[in-house]
């Protein structure tokens, strides 16, 4: 096995946190690939009102970055592992809480959005935190990379497995294996959790301080309207899609059958765009991804069937890990690079997600807007070639980060960080 991992990671030395943490990735990976797409159309089947779930998805976007908030001041004055725990309880708790109310979950979107929300912030704050920590610029590539390997791993096995369940048992009786299953799995992810060394930071928060940083250092402006536009496509994407193939289809499995295609492209493009792009290509790889994502929404945009939507599947499959793989390694860079990085690091990564959440907010506010103004057959696919451009503003954004010295300067701050 150990032959098998250095062959497809070359010449990258990971130690016991940094598998742990990839581990803890990839279990809340398979969890969200078996529940979260279901959830959707879990929900949607309850109403068969977008604006709905528009609803679900918003409460869930507002309550993420205010959760960044509390969890920074939590990992900055206690612990950033046990923060990592505390989301993956409540992502436990959402599960629960989904099984327990079952057909009545529709007349709880705002509370279920917001719980999920909750559970999203505190995990990836502390997940996003530990990554910086954990990893220099050496095994950035590697572990995006690697993580996205689990990742598209877990989307293959997880929806299609699902969909399996569902088609082939009672409709509500396979909803509930595959939501117990995932809380199992959140579950395991919070025991491993306890073998990560302990990490806290020293210092008061200063959350202002670093929104303020964005005035003297012009990459750490770019890097933060970078991530605003990330959002704007994720916000409303996450879900439209999905609950596309279900309207396209009517069937669970199908949407399985989707999740194993695109995830099987993504397991190849992950490992190649992991293995094989170098930092000084990093910027050439993140214009032609965000490219290849916008094109990709005019094979859906204006006829649907599931032949165009597995096309479209396998396209942005390719180009996802073009653009995330080299763009959340120069993120963590220029963070590493930034004042008093060491010190403030947590703060960095809340204002990053501040960002991107603003974006996700800003984005299903535009699609209800679309829809109440146009109705959902014109308004949705106006809606998301707008929101769509998203992506394709990120080269723009970071297209003038040069960062010759980052990993002379990094060190550095690691160093600082190890004498305190």
């Amino acid at each position: 096995m150990k032959k098998l991992v250095r062959k497809m990671i070359g010449d990258v030395e990971p130690n016991k946190d940094l598998n742990l943490l990839l581990i803890i990735g990839g279990l809340y990976s398979l969890g969200i690939a078996l529940s979260n797409t279901f959830v959707n159309v879990y929900l949607w089947k309850q109403s068969g009102e977008f604006m709905d779930l528009a609803l679900y998805n918003l409460a869930s976007v507002v309550m993420q970055p205010i959760t960044f908030i509390i969890a920074g001041r939590w990992a900055k004055k206690v612990d950033r592992v046990i923060v990592l725990r505390l989301g993956v309880s409540f992502l436990s708790i959402f599960y629960f809480t989904v099984l327990f109310l079952g057909e009545n979950a529709g007349n709880y979107l705002l509370l279920l959005g917001g719980m999920l929300g909750i559970g999203l912030g505190f995990y990836w704050l502390s997940f996003n935190v530990l990554t910086f920590e954990i990893t220099e610029p050496e095994t950035r590539d590697f572990f995006n990379g690697f993580l996205g390997i689990l990742t598209s791993f877990a989307g293959m096995i997880g929806p299609i497995s699902a969909g399996f369940l569902i088609t082939h048992m009672d409709r509500l009786i396979g909803y509930r294996v595959i939501f117990a299953v995932s809380l199992g799995l959140f579950l395991t992810a919070v025991v491993l959790s306890l073998f990560l060394n302990r990490r806290s930071a020293k210092g008061q928060y200063q959350l202002l301080d670093i929104l303020k940083v964005r005035k003297n250092n012009p990459h750490w402006k770019r890097i933060t309207r970078a991530q605003y536009f990330q959002g704007l496509r994720e916000g409303s994407f996450i879900f439209v899609i999905v609950v596309w193939i279900y309207v396209a289809t009517g069937s669970e499995l199908a949407l399985g059958t989707y999740g194993l295609v695109a995830s099987s492209v993504s397991f190849i493009s992950y490992y190649l765009v992991g293995r094989f792009i170098k930092p000084q290509q990093r910027k050439h790889s993140i214009l032609l991804g965000g490219i290849i994502l916008y094109l990709a929404i005019f094979i859906i945009a204006f006829d649907l069937d599931f032949t165009r939507l597995i096309i479209y599947g396998v396209t942005i499959s390719i180009a996802y890990p073009m653009l995330l793989v080299p763009y959340v390694s120069l993120t963590y860079d220029v963070i590493g690079t930034a004042w008093k990085a060491a010190e403030m690091r947590v703060e960095y990564i809340v204002v990053r997600e501040l960002f991107i959440n603003s974006g996700r907010i800003s984005s299903i506010l535009v699609l209800m807007l679309f829809i109440q103004r146009f109705g959902e057959e014109k308004g949705i696919p106006a809606a998301l070639l707008l929101l769509g451009l998203g992506h394709a503003v990120i080269y723009w954004c970071v297209r003038k980060i040069n960062l010759p010295m980052t990993k002379e300067k990094e060190s550095y701050s690691v160093q600082k960080r190890e004498k305190h």
